[in-house]
């Protein structure tokens, strides 16, 4: 007879992370940041993510099925998937043709079927069926990258988490709390002027925000609420106070 030899745990080496060097955010920049944060709380009362979602796992697939596409597009595409494969088991050993007829329409569908199992494979071969809460653990699982990994960690598990996508990035700039065009740099620097407990909420009350007055070609900043403090402000230079208008000047 032959002896039964348990199958070893795949594991994935982490690789370590180098933080972006930060330098101290200037007094009139942290305090732009805090105002618009408090005018955001005002103005989106309840920080909303719009994927539709039950669990972490689901969050975690729609976020990946998110990329280059609509959270629109992706609720309309996300409960026969989460009918089909409702948990990382069931999508783990799931055919890739099948999912890739579920998804297709969020464009880009054959690399996302391929992440979307690899996650679940992974979710289940080294992390026991529970999604990881930690980035360092999230961000080896296939599609999944620190924006994804701050999503899960602020909407699911309530900690500290600033996703940072083209909306969050672009305002940033606007509102002139930084010039980083690197999305990672972008977060560190956010994360140096609010406080941990308020970044998931700032990202996606920032991401309303782009996607309902600030948009990327025609921003309406005859309707904005934070016109006056921000310095890429289209209003009139009458209509803006004197201080916001010098800071106009330096950043264009």
């Amino acid at each position: 007879m032959f002896a039964f030899v348990p199958a070893k745990k795949t594991t994935v080496k982490k690789t370590a992370v180098k933080k972006p060097v930060v330098k101290k955010v200037p007094k009139k920049v942290h305090d732009r940041g805090l105002e618009v944060l408090a005018r955001l709380k005002v103005l989106y009362p309840e920080a909303i993510c719009e994927l539709t979602h039950e669990n972490a796992f689901q969050l975690l697939s729609a976020t990946i099925l998110s990329a280059q596409c609509t959270d629109a597009r992706v609720n309309m595409v996300t409960p026969a998937l989460f009918a089909k494969y409702p948990d990382a088991e069931s999508m783990a050993i799931a055919d890739p043709r099948q999912v890739e007829v579920l998804v297709r329409s969020t464009g880009f569908y054959q690399t996302k079927a391929k992440n979307l199992i690899g996650m679940a494979r992974g979710v289940v071969d080294r992390f026991g069926g529970e999604v990881p809460h930690e980035i360092e653990d999230l961000v080896t699982l296939p599609g999944v990258g620190r924006k994804t990994a701050n999503v899960l960690r602020s909407v699911v598990f309530d900690l500290p988490g600033l996703a940072v996508d083209t909306h969050v990035g672009r305002l940033s700039r606007r509102l002139g709390l930084t010039v980083e065009e690197d999305p990672v740099k972008v977060e560190y620097e956010l994360n140096a002027i609010l406080p941990p407990a308020e970044w998931g909420g700032f990202s996606l009350r920032l991401i309303l925000h782009g996607r309902r007055v600030c948009d990327a070609k025609k921003p309406r900043c005859f309707d904005c609420s934070l016109a006056d403090i921000c310095p890429s402000s289209e209003l009139p230079r009458a209509a803006m106070p004197r201080s916001v208008g010098k800071r106009r000047k330096s950043v264009s």
